[in-house]
């Protein structure tokens, strides 16, 4: 019987050695479902504005924003959207190489329902609920060292928490890919880090109906010596950041490395600035 834990080794012996099995209905396969993501992907854009199990566990003020539509939502542009593409098509490669490696691989997009909330699994290997990330190399670490919990702006913690709840399966894993390096790890969700998400869900169900916003998620960090303090990452990526920080007045710096969204600026950077 096949187990995840060899599931990274198996991976790339395939990747390295290929296989002398005929691949060419699993291949045929995971065309049809890389068709099917492209053809959603390019579809018009809805504003679905709504509590799911992929963001019950994003901190109380940015779901308060996200269930009360009449403030502004910041679009994501191209480049952001590609990103989420070619993530969505990387666990497709995933899952094809799992299979193909001879581990079983079942339950692709199963819906659970848990108070109310859905979310929609990735997949099941080898008995195991999966979560599959594509990362950053720095990211990547954090799931390869076992120190997700320790520093989780994006609540994947509670969103495999509540996929578990809503499947009662026992185990779950998240299955990590460095997309620069081509790194893959797989890291189990401890009992112990699980999250009581039906306890979460009954909290924001209250929270999203109150009529001012709970406080900020989270403080500004310093950027090197300068004197300046920037949004940290869960912040910057949020979709309401403009809204949020509209008393203190946002500046957006692009630097070769991204976007820097400032909330003080001491010392002028030499890089240039964009209206917000």
């Amino acid at each position: 019987m096949s187990s995840i834990n060899t599931l990274v080794k198996d991976i790339y012996r395939l990747l390295e050695e290929g296989t002398e099995q005929d691949t060419f209905e699993a291949c045929q396969m995971f065309g049809q479902r890389l068709a099917s993501l492209m053809y959603d992907r390019l579809k018009p854009k809805e504003d679905r504005r709504t509590l799911r199990m992929s963001n019950v566990g994003k901190p109380d003020r940015m779901l308060w924003y996200e269930c009360n539509p009449y403030v502004k939502k910041e679009e994501f542009n191209g480049p952001t959207y590609l990103k989420f593409l070619y993530g969505d098509i990387i666990e497709e490669v995933v899952l094809l190489l799992a299979e193909v490696s001879g581990h079983s691989v079942s339950d692709r997009q199963r819906e659970v329902d848990v108070n109310g909330i859905i979310g929609h699994i990735d997949a099941v290997i080898d008995g195991v609920l999966v979560d599959v990330k594509s990362t950053s190399p720095h990211s990547f670490k954090k799931f390869r060292d076992g120190t997700l919990k320790e520093d989780d702006p994006f609540a994947y913690i509670p969103q495999l928490s509540g996929y578990l709840q809503g499947t009662k399966m026992t185990d779950g894993a998240y299955v990590a890919v460095d997309k620069q390096n081509g790194y893959i790890t797989v890291m189990p969700l401890e009992d112990t880090d699980r999250v009581g998400i039906k306890e979460r869900i009954d909290h924001i169900k209250e929270v999203v109906l109150q009529k001012e916003p709970p406080p900020r998620c989270f403080s500004p960090e310093p950027m090197g010596k300068s004197g300046n303090l920037k949004l940290p990452p869960g912040c910057s990526y949020c979709p309401f950041k403009v809204e949020c920080w509209k008393d203190v007045g946002l500046r957006k710096f692009i630097y070769s490395t991204g976007p820097v969204w400032m909330t003080h600026v001491e010392k002028e950077p030499e890089v240039m600035e964009v209206d917000v």
